[in-house]
């Protein structure tokens, strides 16, 4: 026993404190190459005139930023238009994208015949490529040849109009994805204890009590990690507003995304481009710390 006690009390070897950075190192390394640099790069390039085809990129400094916040510039009006409909986007969106799945892995969680086939269905379409996604629902929706008003009777311009244009992109996102908040809700779901499911029903609780007190509290970080995803990712949409509705109309539904992509790549502006990226990502950092903090205050 003394022998035992002294071994477990013996210091740990230097190899012994480097185990667990030995393990870390190859995220760090994978994080460091394409993360953190490009993050810095990025920054660098936002504080000068850079247009990637000259040699002669001036430093400029806050100018790039500044311009952002400056009514009078040239990129002020459209910006701030394309972070608008990043906001309208994020906001009709995200409901869908956090309710809805939680609805379907309610039911999917029941035992039923054909519940695997079901929960396949729901998320089969998750795995195709945003680009065969919008292909095909862009064929669905013409208003010549789309099916979708032919069913309706309808002549709507779904890409090109108002409020339809943002019908057309929240619906076919909400299709597209909702199987994947739908899986890791259901995977919440089965990592919560019958034991709480049969205490509460021997306490007399029926179905809604159940799901309010012991469905809801087991799924809080799953929902904390689903509301905070689903936010970011709507914000950074980008692949259904340029190949759906490319903009249309009169771009009213160009994502902020979408007009960085266009200031950087086809204007050549790539300091102005990573200072939006930057000014995109701080407004995303406070609302994730705000969801954090919300969903820690009700815990």
């Amino acid at each position: 026993m003394a022998t035992t006690t002294a071994s477990r009390s013996r210091p740990l070897t230097w190899s012994g404190r480097a185990t667990p950075y030995l393990f870390l190192a190859p995220y760090l390394l994978l994080f460091s190459v394409f993360v953190l640099a490009p993050g810095l790069i990025g920054l660098w390039v936002s504080l000068h005139d850079w247009d990637y085809l000259l040699e002669n990129r001036p430093f400029v400094g806050l100018a790039n930023y500044t311009a952002l916040f400056d009514s009078g510039s040239a990129v002020y009006a459209d910006f701030w238009m394309a972070m608008r409909a990043t906001g309208i986007f994020t906001v009709l969106s995200v409901p869908f994208l956090v309710v809805l799945p939680l609805g379907i892995a309610l039911l999917l969680n029941r035992p039923f015949r054909g519940r695997t086939f079901f929960r396949g269905l729901f998320f089969a379409p998750y795995v195709l490529g945003v680009a065969v996604v919008c292909l095909m629902w862009r064929l669905l929706l013409d208003p010549n040849l789309g099916l979708i008003d032919w069913v309706l009777g309808s002549d709507i311009a779904w890409t090109t109009s108002l409020p339809w244009g943002w019908v057309a992109l929240v619906g076919v996102t909400v299709w597209w994805t909702i199987g994947f908040n739908g899986v890791i809700y259901l995977a919440g779901m089965q990592d919560i204890p019958r034991e709480l499911y049969d205490a509460a029903k021997a306490d007399g609780a029926g179905k809604w009590a159940e799901f309010w007190h012991v469905t809801l509290p087991g799924l809080r970080p799953v929902a904390l990690f689903v509301v905070t995803t689903t936010i970011l990712a709507s914000a950074n949409m980008f692949g259904q507003s340029y190949l759906l509705t490319q903009g249309a109309p009169g771009g009213e539904t160009r994502t902020a995304i979408m007009y960085i992509m266009e200031q950087g790549l086809r204007q050549y502006k790539m300091g102005g481009a990573s200072a939006m990226s930057y000014v995109l990502t701080l407004v995303l950092i406070v609302l994730s710390v705000l969801n954090f903090r919300l969903f820690r205050s009700r815990s």
